[in-house]
């Protein structure tokens, strides 16, 4: 469909375009996404989650890690060191980066399209211009919009979410590494005691002083301890490689990895089940996913049912037209109208 309009309508139609589509762009910035999850899990990291984006971050964050590696690692240091050194950190940051820029580009409209065609018949050459944008992406800007920021807030709170996943199997590990040590240590303490009774057994026999049978039992004990000991060993090994793993240290930063001798005293009175609940139930992430899920697809659902029916593109025109024989030159200018006609697919299966 083609109809001549001024060129000062045309203007005016571009104008119009253009300031809608520069004042409707959603946008993502990586600093404020890690603000929000800081705030939102600083009460249970206690720490700063960062991202290193060149060698001098990089070395900044190594260093930090050396520090806190200087001394035995508590708990509240396991996850300040996970939050600085962990290449997992790094990734959680970096994907909610990408899915951020991801919904911030579905808000936006897409580029116009220039197209340019030379026709020549006869004498007469024709120079066609035509400037084309989607019509319909431009009325559904604003819906398209709200539901982009909608999708950005999921993507920071799922950065939160995640974070609180990986720093709770952080502080998870820290406990069965230490309590894996801890228990190695009574483990040997009993072993030499089953050993020396074991001994005992044996020389005690040897002069008259106790029977085969006594004799068996603590060998028996003797070596289930052994056992015990072998099982120690090897859960602290692999409680401490978990760690390890978590908190991404490299060789050397896992040789000057120390570790308490003791898990912390436990509370004096466990919380009652009011409280229990409360804690529980405080900023719960998962529901605050929800409902941002749930809000986006309300917001969507609208703008899904015109797009899957129809598209329309709006097109600005001017022709040149130069005829050598009669040496004329004239402009026709118009817009044209695209629309996409639902005959075989009417979009049932994308709504």
């Amino acid at each position: 469909m083609s109809r001549l309009l001024h060129l000062p309508r045309a203007k005016l139609v571009i104008a119009v375009a253009a300031v809608a589509v520069l004042s409707g762009c959603a946008s993502v910035n990586l600093e404020q996404s890690l603000s929000s999850a800081n705030a939102a899990t600083s009460s249970f990291t206690d720490g700063q989650l960062t991202v290193a984006r060149d060698q001098s971050e990089r070395e900044a964050l190594r260093q930090r890690a050396s520090d806190l590696l200087s001394k035995p690692l508590g708990q509240k240091e396991a996850v300040q060191l996970a939050l600085v050194n962990s290449p997992s950190m790094q990734a959680i940051v970096a994907q909610n980066w990408a899915d951020a820029s991801t919904a911030a580009q579905s808000g936006r409209i897409a580029n116009p399209i220039l197209s340019l065609e030379r026709v020549r018949l006869g004498s007469e050459t024709e120079i066609g211009r035509l400037l084309s944008f989607g019509l319909l992406d431009l009325l559904t800007l604003p819906t398209r919009k709200g539901v982009a920021e909608r999708r950005i807030q999921q993507a920071q709170l799922r950065l939160s979410s995640d974070v609180v996943d990986q720093v709770t199997q952080v502080r998870q590990s820290w406990v069965r590494a230490v309590a894996a040590q801890q228990t190695l240590t009574y483990t040997q303490q009993v072993f030499a005691s089953a050993q020396a009774s074991a001994e005992l057994a044996k020389r005690m026999q040897a002069v008259g002083n106790f029977n085969k049978l006594d004799r068996v039992r603590q060998q028996a004990f003797y070596a289930d301890t052994a056992t015990q000991l072998a099982s120690a060993q090897h859960q602290v090994t692999a409680a401490r490689e978990e760690l390890v793993r978590l908190l991404g240290l490299d060789d050397a930063q896992a040789k000057q990895l120390r570790l308490p001798e003791r898990l912390p005293a436990l509370p004096k009175e466990p919380l009652s089940p009011l409280d229990a609940g409360r804690e529980a139930s405080k900023g719960r992430l998962d529901l605050q996913i929800a409902k941002a899920n749930y809000d986006a697809a309300a917001r969507a659902q609208g703008w899904n049912t015109i797009t899957t029916f129809t598209d329309i593109e709006l097109g600005v025109r001017r022709d040149s037209v130069f005829d050598a024989a009669e040496n004329t030159h004239s402009t026709r200018r118009g817009f044209e109208i695209s629309l996409q006609l639902p005959i075989f697919d009417w979009g049932g299966m994308r709504r």
